[in-house]
């Protein structure tokens, strides 16, 4: 099963028994078309506040935060609490301001907040409070913060080492006692700094395994050793801090990241992100000696992204943010090795840390999206890139401000109802999470119950474009619930987008689950994007050069644990090809692409030119027609079509490109070309076409700023309807995956 746990309500609606096996005439340039009058159904759910008092998510969960809230910057990333003032440090690294904002842990209110130029991860009080490191992210730097009251000042910076020199990206930090020694992981430099603190130069450099991307860092000062967790491994590294050497290695599983010291440093806990658990390490034995499940359902596919831990002061008690399903595992600890589950709490959007408070009496959560999705009139216009005329530039990618909740700690009562409610906020069904969601669907529905189940729907052709609300596109569509002043690329530029939703479905309801191309393409392969991607994208989209593209292949940390929808069809024998998808173009469009992707490797077209603005989609359609027509003499072709038709995303205003409306216009013309051709082939009666935005980030909408363009044509989908089932990216994989 590919994907996560974002629920599995699929594209079932809109399939039926089939209708019409002829063919679809399309591939005309912009001109409008007639077509019959579309029947409406009643519209459903739309994300937002609800009855019930709680927030619905565009991808099918909900939110109702226990505790008090309080609004914080853009995406806050990690938390320390000062080890004897009520005062919580919280690191925020997203795409608008980096800062360190410093709050009450008795009420929650912010007291203070100092300007970062640069931060990713990183944060550490000395023992006496007195000051507070903070890691420079990819500007290689490292902070120190003088602190009172409160309040931060006195910033000195450490280079670290070298910002001239290759990236190595400070991560995670550990300070000893007497505030001498900072050791600092090296993210991208696949090493362990040893910083002194008095003299402000990196006095030792350990190197670790190559490509293991260091990230979290737990230090046992008695026994002068440090834990290094390594992201792209499924393990921690050991270090000897007197020899400056690895010392050995624990077992974990993928994508370990926050680690905690328990026991007198002979029990080590794992955050795992890429998968539902934390491993509990025995240090003396070396060995692991309990894998905690942190989802609500056990059977549940990987997913909840575990990214942090707390450990109340007498260790008893273990809290585990999952940032993807939004609550807190709560587990009994007090025997290593045989623990217990307690429970569940919900948070805010994202959880990225949880802390306890000193007397154990409150919890703390930074979570990195704040209280929910919204709508974004004013987003960005790819016609009027500087927004004149508009006070607020919505963007998607810095439209979700982080909050703090502070918990008081729930007994056993209240701990029930808390389970509840993550429960009642899950789309998932209990006891049968992979079951598919919706209304009872009859025998020989198009669309199977469960994966394995016959299906007349033999090919899959799956189509990405680029960046596009609904509204945009199909808000002049009386049909459905568009706004018409919003609506840049209407009927006239885009005949084709119209002419389908007509005869085919009108999808209304339909959200990415991504918010830029960084996190959507991975989304949109694999249902999924890894803590890596999301803590990456942003300080990419910020500006920061040096920040190295994280998607699309380019990085082994950033595969799903089950991988992508091309490693699923390889697993159960099913054939498939990529036409731009996770492949680099060569320099010219005579030379042949690449791909890094092994899944791929014989499995892509090379003279498909993937993402170029200045190469015309109709010549991207042109060469896959005329592959099809091999496919067609051959009688066989690949039973998943994976095709890029880019051009929608458009050059803007750079000169010398296509203009905005041209693109919207060729890319148009090129989907109703690759359509048509597919419906007058042979395959077409065993066929269905997906059709979707990898993003929404470069446009408004007046419902969520993620709802996006998304078609479904067969010969097995409703004519002439409309659907306003709420559905997701993940949604339309895994439709495509029964």
């Amino acid at each position: 099963m590919i994907g996560d746990l974002l629920g599995w309500l699929v594209v079932a609606k809109a399939l039926v028994f089939p209708q019409d096996f002829g063919p679809v005439s399309l591939g005309v340039s912009a001109r409008a078309q007639s077509a019959p009058e579309i029947r409406t159904r009643p519209q459903t759910t739309w994300p937002g506040l609800t009855h019930a008092g709680t927030v619905l998510l565009p991808n099918g969960w909900s939110l109702k935060p226990a505790g008090r809230q309080t609004r914080l910057g853009d995406f806050p990333v990690q938390m320390a609490v000062h080890p004897s003032e009520p005062v919580l440090a919280i690191l925020h690294a997203g795409y608008g301001e980096h800062e360190v904002v410093t709050a009450s842990t008795e009420t929650g209110k912010i007291i203070g907040r100092v300007a970062l130029p640069e931060t990713f991860a990183g944060l550490v009080w000395s023992a006496d409070g007195k000051q507070l490191f903070v890691g420079g992210g990819f500007d290689d730097r490292i902070y120190r913060f003088d602190h009172a009251g409160g309040l931060l000042s006195n910033k000195t910076t450490f280079p670290h080492p070298d910002p001239e020199k290759s990236l190595k990206v400070p991560g995670g930090l550990a300070l000893s006692a007497d505030g001498k020694t900072l050791w600092v992981a090296n993210v991208y430099g696949h090493s362990l700094a040893r910083l002194d603190t008095t003299a402000g130069t990196i006095r030792d450099l350990i190197p670790l395994a190559a490509d293991s991307y260091p990230y979290g860092l737990a230090w046992d000062e008695s026994r002068k050793r440090l834990y290094v967790s390594l992201w792209n491994h499924a393990s921690v590294a050991v270090i000897d801090t007197e020899m400056l050497k690895v010392a050995g290695s624990l077992p974990s599983q993928e994508h370990p990241n926050e680690l905690l010291l328990a026991r007198g440093g002979k029990v080590l806990y794992v955050a795992n992100a890429n998968r539902n658990s934390v491993s509990v390490i025995d240090t003396v034995a070396v060995k692991a000696i309990e894998t905690i499940g942190t989802a609500i359902d056990l059977g549940a596919p990987a997913g909840c992204t575990p990214s942090a831990l707390a450990l109340s002061a007498d260790e008893s008690i273990l809290l585990v943010a999952n940032a993807n399903t939004n609550n807190l595992t709560v587990v009994n600890v007090k025997e290593p090795g045989a623990s217990t589950p307690l429970g569940f709490i919900p948070t805010g959007w994202n959880p990225t840390s949880v802390r306890f408070a000193r007397n154990g009496k409150a919890i703390y959560v930074a979570n990195g999206k704040g209280q929910g999705s919204r709508a974004n009139r004013d987003g960005p216009n790819p016609v009027d890139p500087a927004g004149e005329g508009r006070s607020i530039r919505e963007y998607i990618a810095g439209l979700f401000q982080g909050t703090l909740s502070v918990i008081p700690m729930p007994d056993p009562t209240q701990m029930a109802s808390y389970s509840r409610t993550v429960y009642e906020c899950s789309p998932l069904r209990r006891g049968d999470p992979t079951a598919v969601r919706g209304e009872q669907m009859p025998a020989g529905h198009p669309i199977p119950a469960r994966v394995g189940d016959p299906s007349p729907i033999k090919y899959v052709v799956y189509i990405i474009k680029e960046n596009r609300t609904y509204d945009q596109v199909l808000g002049d569509l009386p049909e459905g619930k568009g706004d018409p002043h919003l609506c840049l690329f209407p009927e006239a530029i885009t005949p084709n987008h119209h002419a389908l939703v007509r005869e085919f479905v009108l999808l209304d309801n339909f959200y990415v689950d991504g918010e830029v191309s960084a996190d959507g393409h991975e989304w949109t392969m694999g249902a999924y994007a890894t803590d890596f991607v999301e803590r990456t994208w942003p300080l990419l989209y910020r500006g920061n050069r040096r920040v190295p593209y994280p998607s699309e292949g380019e990085f082994a940390l950033a595969r799903p644990a089950a991988g992508y929808l091309w490693d699923r069809a390889a697993e159960k024998g099913v054939s498939y090809r990529s036409y731009g998808e996770f492949v680099k173009n060569g320099k010219t469009p005579d030379e042949p692409g690449t791909t890094s992707v092994p899944a791929l490797q014989g499995h892509f077209d090379p003279l498909f030119r993937t993402f170029d603005m200045d190469y015309p989609d109709v010549k991207r359609a042109e060469r896959f027609l005329h592959e099809l027509a091999g496919f067609e003499k051959a009688g066989a072709m690949p039973r998943l079509v994976v095709l890029r038709l880019p051009n929608d995303h458009t050059a803007g205003t750079k000169p010398g490109s296509p203009t905005v409306l041209a693109s919207l216009g060729d890319n148009d013309l090129a989907l109703g070309q690759v359509v048509e051709g597919l419906s007058k082939s042979r395959f077409w009666k065993e066929m269905a076409i997906f059709v979707v935005e990898d993003d929404a980030q470069n446009g408004s909408d007046h419902v969520d700023a993620h709802r996006t363009v998304a078609l479904a044509i067969s010969p097995y989908v409703k004519r002439h309807a409309v659907d306003s089932s709420m559905y997701s990216t993940s949604s339309m994989l895994r439709t495509m995956e029964l």
